[in-house]
């Protein structure tokens, strides 16, 4: 069965081509697509479409189907191309008529943007609480090893003297920075588009207010039309957003593969975190950091191909946003999986303290002597040039 079935059989290159992944990606949503059809048919009843009768039912077999995906027992086919027509023939064989009723003043256009919209806001959610449980192994890092002294470095060249704390509360600040950016778009995201159908509203007086309360969102998008254009516009923000995470991790992975450059060793990862060599039996590499690294290019081009898919379109939806699914699925998983390792990372690294001390050579404290002059009444530029000769001097002598 096809919701859009019209007695005529397709092509089947083309009905592969055409349903691609959804069939896989829409069981990721299938439980929101249940909960907003739970709230449609609450609506539908009030406003006199259903029965109690029928509401009941149906509302009995989407929990009933919100269990069995949780059990792993439901899937969707590929023949059902997507997740809303897999819960329709559910509905309409277990119900008969009362399952047809469901469609009742929606279209898949609305369906996938409510269920999606629900997908992002609990995602966000959950990032936000996978931060804060990351941010608490920076604080206990911090406690444990903060007021060890270490290299500052630019140019990747010894610059001037820092903490341990001070290099790991800079990504803790990071993190309450992306907590922020989290919020912002889990607010622009907060609106119900259930009930603009194909982007130009339904003939039938539908209760969006109702629909809003039940779902808990925040707010009606009232547009029909920018319901479907704010598609890509909500996506690409909400995979900045994730990109912004793992733009701090990259950082914060590409410190720790220098701090822990044999020959550096200020920081020290255990032995089950280091993977090694199929040719040289010596190594032990980073890789998990290395891999940690590169996923903020890889949620950044997904940014990209999400925006670049609705460029030059006109308004109303279009077949191209079906490809917008499957980046925004993927950049959750990439950055729960991100921040659960870096919350290992924080709880499993710990500093090699002579190392460090070792490494607070005298160059580190040259710009310390400058303003000791200063202090003492000399010129700034004065004091600059006495410290560089002075420098240059021992160091030439050596």
């Amino acid at each position: 069965m096809k919701l859009w079935d019209k007695e005529y059989t397709l092509n089947k290159a083309v009905e592969a081509f055409t349903v691609g992944r959804d069939y896989v990606l829409d069981m990721e949503i299938l439980p929101y697509d249940c909960q907003a059809s739970i709230a449609h048919a609450n609506m539908l009843c009030s406003i006199g479409v259903l029965t109690t009768r029928e509401r009941d039912a149906l509302v009995s077999e989407l929990n009933a189907i919100i269990r069995d995906v949780e059990k792993g027992e439901f899937s969707i086919t590929p023949d059902q191309e997507d997740g809303h027509t897999a819960i329709e023939v559910r509905l309409t064989n277990r119900l008969g008529d009362i399952g047809k009723k469901i469609h009742t003043g929606r279209s898949r256009n609305d369906q996938v943007l409510t269920a999606m919209r629900l997908y992002e806001k609990a995602g966000l959610a959950d990032i936000k609480d996978r931060l804060d449980a990351m941010k608490a192994a920076i604080r206990e890092f911090i406690t444990k090893f903060g007021e060890i002294a270490i290299p500052g470095y630019t140019h990747t060249r010894k610059a001037m003297p820092t903490t341990v704390g001070v290099w790991a509360g800079a990504f803790y600040d990071a993190f309450c920075d992306d907590e922020a950016l989290i919020d912002s778009c889990a607010r622009l995201i907060d609106q119900n588009p259930l009930g603009t159908g194909a982007g130009y509203g339904v003939p039938l007086a539908l209760d969006r207010e109702m629909t809003t309360r039940e779902m808990g969102f925040s707010r009606v998008q009232k547009n029909p039309i920018h319901a479907q254009n704010s598609r890509a516009k909500f996506d690409g923000f909400i995979l900045s957003t994730l990109s912004m995470v793992l733009f701090d991790m990259n950082k914060m992975a590409s410190d720790l593969i220098f701090f822990t450059l044999p020959g550096l060793d200020y920081f020290k990862l255990p032995e089950d975190f280091l993977t090694g060599s199929s040719i040289m039996p010596q190594k032990k590499n980073p890789d998990v950091l290395e891999l940690l690294r590169a996923r903020y290019s890889e949620v950044m081009s997904m940014e990209i191909q999400v925006r670049a898919n609705q460029i030059n379109l006109i308004s109303g939806y279009h077949r191209d946003a079906q490809m917008t699914k499957e980046p925004v699925i993927r950049a959750f998983d990439i950055t729960r999986a991100g921040i659960d390792i870096t919350t290992l990372l924080f709880q499993a690294l710990s500093v090699n303290e002579d190392a460090c001390k070792a490494a607070m050579t005298d160059e580190l404290f040259a710009t310390k002597r400058v303003y000791g002059l200063v202090a003492k009444g000399m010129p700034f530029r004065d004091a600059y040039k006495e410290i560089a000769m002075a420098y240059a001097e021992s160091k030439h002598e050596k």
